[in-house]
């Protein structure tokens, strides 16, 4: 038994398209029946629920033989099959006498800091009040540029975002190979315990049924995004959910990291995307990495992007490379003027107001 497992209290699953729908579309009932039967006997456990499935749900009612490429088609099939997804999962759910609620979120929700909080308001309250949140992005609404991409990613934010003891990723794959699984000499991995275990391994194995977005390489970005937020992850095959969830040794399991980081810096790292770049020389990149100070305007020597104060910046070292991203605490018309100098002399010159860091330690992680 694993014991990183049975002693999970609040757990957030996340579950594929391709284990809920059939290869033409539309939804597997007996699939959704067996993943929530798992699901309803985890005792007093809290569950978050990660659903992938709307657009593959909307498939079949609206003719379409094959997951579309375009946007506005995928919307219009996500607005179709995400009704018919939440009404399977209240009906299943019911029938173990469980209260569902539906979350929808977009980018924008877990990388602004104003509705971050408010979505931890939301699934919090929820879980008080022992429902079992259904999560996925909002598909009818979001745009190409403010989309997670695959729910994978998005799962292991929400793990992160209600503080989760454990991150079930389950999908048509039943573990981590190290090739593709259909390969005879391919072997599963058992536990990954850090980077270094992944070294030589082929990630790219996509899932089988094609009408997800996420392959085994979102599976394990995801399951490092969780680990270093000090949260454990189980990757497995959506059939063997229940015995994942009693901590039988299925799949894959990704340890968490020894310390559990700051949830905000965790955040700044992870689900937000940089408006800008602040480029430094060897002297700033030095203090940051290794006296971890905070930027000021002395070390840095361009600006690239169009960012307002507050907003999320990566910080650029000679080579080119982001070392870290931080919130930026001036406009990027403002910054030009200041490059270069020091805050005693800005202080002098333009007013005390200009004594102060371009980006505050506090607001800063470093990228690894």
């Amino acid at each position: 038994m694993r014991q990183q497992v049975t002693a999970a209290r609040r757990i957030v699953v996340k579950v594929g398209s391709s284990s809920l729908t059939t290869a033409e579309g539309g939804l597997d009932a007996a699939r959704v029946a067996a993943l929530v039967s798992a699901l309803a006997g985890t005792g007093g456990r809290e569950i978050v629920l990660v659903s992938s499935g709307a657009i593959a749900a909307g498939l079949a009612p609206l003719g379409l033989a094959k997951r579309p490429r375009d946007l506005a088609t995928q919307q219009a099939a996500a607005s179709v099959g995400q009704g018919r997804l939440m009404h399977a999962y209240t009906e299943e759910f019911g029938r173990h006498a469980r209260t569902v609620g539906q979350v929808l979120l977009t980018v924008d929700d877990v990388t602004r800091r104003a509705h971050y909080r408010n979505a931890y308001r939301t699934l919090r309250r929820l879980l008080d009040l022992d429902v079992v949140p259904i999560v996925n992005e909002n598909d009818t609404v979001a745009t190409q540029e403010i989309r997670f991409g695959d729910n994978d990613r998005l799962a292991a934010l929400v793990a992160a975002l209600v503080e989760a003891d454990l991150l079930v990723l389950l999908s048509d794959v039943d573990a981590l190979y190290t090739g593709n699984p259909a390969d005879p000499g391919s072997r599963k991995i058992e536990l990954v315990s850090g980077p270094a275990d992944l070294d030589g391994i082929a990630i790219s194995t996509p899932g089988k049924a094609g009408l997800g977005t996420g392959g085994m390489v979102t599976k394990v970005e995801a399951a490092r995004i969780a680990t270093g937020a000090g949260i454990n992850v189980v990757l497995t095959a959506a059939p063997l959910a229940a015995a994942a969830l009693a901590g039988e040794p299925v799949g894959t399991l990704f340890t968490a990291s020894a310390t559990r980081p700051s949830a905000r810096l965790h955040w700044l790292a992870h689900a937000t995307a940089a408006r800008g770049r602040l480029h430094l020389d060897a002297g700033a990149v030095q203090a940051v990495v290794e006296r971890q100070a905070s930027l000021l305007p002395a070390g840095i020597t361009s600006v690239d992007g169009a960012f307002t104060a507050g907003d999320p910046v990566d910080l650029v070292g000679p080579t080119g490379v982001a070392i870290a991203r931080g919130l930026v605490a001036y406009d990027a018309r403002e910054l030009p003027p200041l490059l270069g100098r020091s805050t005693s002399e800005l202080a002098a010159t333009l007013g005390p107001s200009y004594d102060r860091e371009i980006v505050h330690r506090d607001d800063l992680v470093l990228l690894h």
